[in-house]
């Protein structure tokens, strides 16, 4: 399934993700995935949230950089090989994983696996068709 994922670069120094945190709690906006990543002076956060975007429009207004991307999110269950199953599916057919980060749902037994690949249709479809992804 496609999922609209936001980018922000964030200062790296001590009270910026949590200002950050709190500014969409503040705005009751539910973080439901986070990743992030150093970048020397600053940080890449992505995220995924309800209302993505409504989010990325306050973004903008409080003078936040930030993008908008479809991604991949898949459901798998919490198991050892899970994974691999989509990564090998995804190689075999010439599919480049860019990035990618985990987190749990509230599915009992399951994890969403965030991809960023160049085709999500594509992707998705390959995924249905080997009997990966519903």
């Amino acid at each position: 399934m496609l999922a609209k994922q936001i980018s922000v670069f964030l200062e790296n120094k001590p009270g910026q993700l949590a200002n950050f945190i709190q500014m969409l709690a503040d705005h009751h906006i539910d973080l439901q995935a986070l990743s992030l990543a150093e970048a020397q002076e600053y940080g890449l956060v992505r995220i995924v949230v309800d209302k993505p975007e409504d989010t990325v429009a306050l973004l903008k207004e409080q003078n936040w950089p930030c993008a908008l991307t479809e991604v991949l999110s898949v459901l798998v269950p919490d198991k050892p090989g899970s994974l691999t199953e989509i990564l090998r599916v995804l190689a075999q057919n010439g599919i480049n994983v860019a990035y990618s980060y985990a987190f749990l749902t509230r599915v009992q037994g399951h994890a969403c696996i965030i991809l960023r690949v160049e085709d999500n249709e594509r992707a998705t479809a390959l995924l249905t068709a080997a009997g990966v992804i519903d």
